[in-house]
């Protein structure tokens, strides 16, 4: 049987030293608050200095380096950068934009000939290009040389009358076919004509010394034997040849199933004009006119500026009332794409109210004007303001 456990004496707990950990704490616990703030100040200080110095450090590093190797490679030619060029095919191409319309509208000539200018900014009612009789040394205008005035800036070149009356000449008719298969040719005597003798006894033919009672006119060598002289009253046709032995052309019949068309003269009407001086104009010759080209909005312009140009002037013969040389009337008016007069904007003058409504009226009178073409709506709009002067005299 084992000897009993002997008891620890608890005097060996009771003798044991105290731990070392808690001394330590106890002894930090105990120290000066101060000294602790003084010392975490500090540790703060030194971190941050050191990681500064690093920081210049690493920077110095970095420079030295960078120089080092740009002083190696500074020899070496640096390369071009290359690229190629490749063109689209033509069909991917974009098609070019249109060429601006012209905007000034000019007054052409109608009788030059038709010929569409290289380049211009002018417009009218014909294709035209600059001509003049007289060439211009040198001149490159797009305008004829002209005289004329400086105070109003007009685009006239020709002066005319817009009511003259054409002069109709009538053809001469074709013969029929009966006509072609018989001669054309027919002696005649002058018992055919109708002759009536001058009154008096006394005629002496050729040269007098006196002077009275003579006929000073001479036949002709050729029709002198055999043409006699009329003594006495014959009866006959008027138009009837007179002389005989000389072949007459018969006068062709008419056929009245086939009438001809009547033939008017190739004479263009234009309005009155007011000329602005030009003194540089161009080397071609030929009729007046302008660089201009052909387009529906200077077409319409032209027979619109005609219409009002007849209905001011027999507006004024109607009424009898003419003003002073000088007198001017400006009228400023919107034109839609109807053709209609849609407003008067302004009417201002120098010749009092009558000759103020007659300016008005020449315009408005005769509205519509015809509606605008689609090309004339895609460059001016559904409406168009537009400014008319009116000169009484030519200044």
């Amino acid at each position: 049987m084992p000897p009993p456990l002997k008891e620890r004496p608890s005097s060996l707990l009771e003798a044991a030293p105290p731990s070392r950990r808690k001394s330590r704490y106890a002894l930090l616990e105990t120290g000066d608050p101060a000294d602790r703030r003084r010392t975490i100040g500090l540790g703060i200080v030194l971190t941050i200095g050191v990681w500064l110095l690093c920081l210049f450090l690493f920077n110095l590093l970095i420079t030295h380096l960078d120089r080092q190797h740009t002083s190696n490679t500074g020899d070496i030619a640096t390369p071009k950068p290359t690229f190629d060029i490749e063109l689209q095919p033509e069909e991917f191409l974009l098609p070019k934009p249109p060429p601006p319309p012209p905007q000034n509208f000019v007054e052409t000539n109608p009788d030059a000939p038709e010929n569409i200018p290289d380049k211009t900014d002018n417009f009218g009612a014909h294709n035209q290009q600059a001509a003049q009789e007289t060439p211009t040394p040198g001149g490159k205008s797009d305008r004829p040389a002209i005289e004329g005035q400086d105070e109003i800036d007009s685009t006239q070149i020709v002066d005319g009358d817009l009511r003259q009356q054409p002069i109709i000449i009538p053809p001469p008719p074709p013969p029929t076919p009966e006509l072609k298969e018989s001669s054309s040719v027919t002696e005649v005597t002058p018992a055919q004509r109708e002759q009536n003798p001058l009154s008096g006894e006394q005629k002496i033919q050729g040269d007098s010394e006196t002077g009275y009672g003579m006929n000073e006119y001479k036949l002709p060598e050729v029709l002198k034997d055999i043409t006699p002289d009329a003594t006495e009253r014959t009866e006959g046709l008027p138009d009837a040849p007179l002389i005989t032995g000389v072949p007459q052309t018969t006068q062709p019949q008419i056929d009245p199933k086939r009438p001809q068309p009547r033939i008017t003269l190739n004479r263009q009407k234009v309005r009155p004009a007011i000329f602005k001086e030009n003194k540089f104009g161009t080397q071609n010759i030929g009729a007046m006119a302008y660089d201009a080209k052909w387009s529906n909005y200077g077409q319409y312009l032209q027979k619109l500026i005609d219409t009002v140009q007849i209905q001011f002037e027999d507006l004024n013969e109607k009424s009898r009332f003419w003003p002073p040389t000088g007198t001017k009337v400006t009228v400023r008016f919107i034109l839609d794409s109807e053709g209609k007069i849609a407003e008067i904007v302004e009417a201002d003058g120098n010749g009092g109210s009558q000759a103020t409504n007659i300016c008005m009226s020449a315009i408005t009178d005769r509205a519509p004007y015809g509606k605008w073409t689609d090309d004339m709506i895609a460059i001016l709009g559904e409406k168009q303001e537009m400014t008319f002067t009116f000169y009484y005299g030519r200044p």
